[in-house]
């Protein structure tokens, strides 16, 4: 279950909805939405209420440009403002517990997800990152991968084996340049919306279960 989420305290104003555990373990998580989408995609609710289920406090958020424009994609100059959207939430979610807070989103809010943690690595605690966008369909030699080499926070990647954004060969490759912990699950036959067969199905469930297990094992390397 997930109620309406609003604040407009700040700028810029954050709208979206929050996800309460029925079993809280003191994590929290912001996750937003593509270039092409906003929060009410059916990935980020599944994704959303898997991870509620396992004990995170959920915000799922729309970015700042979709909130000014309910179709179509960022301009060019909007990344720095949804970038400030993505702290903004981040803030929210630290005033309502002390627990350890990550961050994330699919493709382009991935994307800005990551930059922003590369810029700022005490942000968060960590990334979840769907069908991160390495480079645009047919154009392998635009790679976005200029920010990678600065990520000093646990990322687990989610992809899809046929993303046009990014082969597995080719993620494999640019996440050699992560020098945090990370991982990479595989999603068979998925596309960049990550539906295998059209429908979600047990990937939620088993991306969160993954994730959990990547951070358990994170943690343990910082101890050893």
């Amino acid at each position: 279950m997930f109620t309406p989420f609003h604040d407009a305290a700040a700028e810029p104003a954050i709208r979206g909805f929050l996800h309460l555990p029925p079993r809280p373990s003191g994590k929290a998580i912001v996750l937003t939405h593509g270039a092409g989408a906003n929060c009410q995609s059916k990935l980020l609710i599944g994704i959303s209420d898997a991870l509620a289920a396992s004990g995170f406090s959920v915000l799922r958020f729309d970015l700042p440009f979709r909130s000014e424009r309910p179709h179509g994609p960022p301009s060019p100059g909007s990344a720095a403002r949804d970038r400030e959207g993505l702290r903004r939430a981040v803030a929210l979610m630290k005033e309502r517990q002390r627990g350890p807070v990550f961050l994330g989103g699919h493709s382009y809010g991935g994307r800005q997800s990551s930059m922003l943690v590369s810029e700022d690595p005490g942000l968060v605690d960590g990334l979840l990152l769907l069908s991160y966008p390495l480079h645009p369909p047919k154009k392998p030699d635009q790679l976005r991968t200029a920010h990678l080499s600065k990520l000093n926070k646990p990322a687990f990647f989610v992809h899809g084996t046929r993303d046009p954004f990014g082969t597995i060969p080719e993620m494999k490759s640019a996440l050699k340049l992560v020098p945090a912990p990370h991982a990479l699950l595989e999603v068979d036959g998925a596309g960049h919306d990550l539906l295998a067969k059209k429908t979600l199905g047990e990937l939620p469930a088993s991306v969160v279960s993954e994730f959990c297990s990547f951070l358990n094992k994170s943690a343990a390397r910082v101890f050893l």
